[in-house]
């Protein structure tokens, strides 16, 4: 029998999967391993689901848990991922040549902000609680980040 946690996270997953995977896709570019990094973020989810300590956290919870699954896939991959795919998905939004070279000359930390922000539309408190920071820190390297993609962006034009 499932607890309350476990459901509750189990609804979250299956409610919220398409924002996992396009997240995961935009750390990988790769279909199957965006989908291998969803499911084994669920697979962990689940697997602690009874360790969460405030429900009303539970979202913010679970995208952390894909953040470093993403991150760890890439860590274990390292040579497979140090150059970008060209192959990225409509969903992502940035067919541009320009803003997509800019966006990956970013370090990671840099560019899950801009994901989080600009592509997940998330809102900047959201963002301090999924990557576990305060919301004037995030508001700072947002702005920073922002003003180096600008500079990037201005070279490359």
């Amino acid at each position: 029998m499932r607890s309350d946690r476990e459901e509750l996270v189990r609804r979250i997953l299956l409610d919220n999967y398409e924002s996992y995977y396009r997240l995961a896709f935009s750390y990988v570019h790769q279909e199957a391993d965006a989908m291998d990094i969803v499911q084994e973020g669920a697979y962990r989810a689940m697997l602690k689901a009874d360790t969460l300590r405030e429900e009303g956290f539970a979202e913010t919870w679970v995208y952390r848990i894909m953040i470093n699954e993403a991150k760890e896939f890439l860590r274990k991959n390292r040579r497979e991922y140090e150059t970008p795919d060209e192959n990225l998905p409509a969903a992502e939004q940035y067919r541009d040549p320009d803003l997509r070279e800019a966006l990956h000359g970013l370090p990671e930390a840099e560019r899950t902000l801009i994901i989080l922000r600009y592509f997940e539309d998330r809102q900047l408190s959201e963002i301090a609680e999924i990557l576990q920071e305060n919301v004037n820190t995030v508001k700072s390297r947002l702005y920073r980040t922002l003003t180096k993609l600008r500079e990037r962006l201005s070279v490359s034009a």
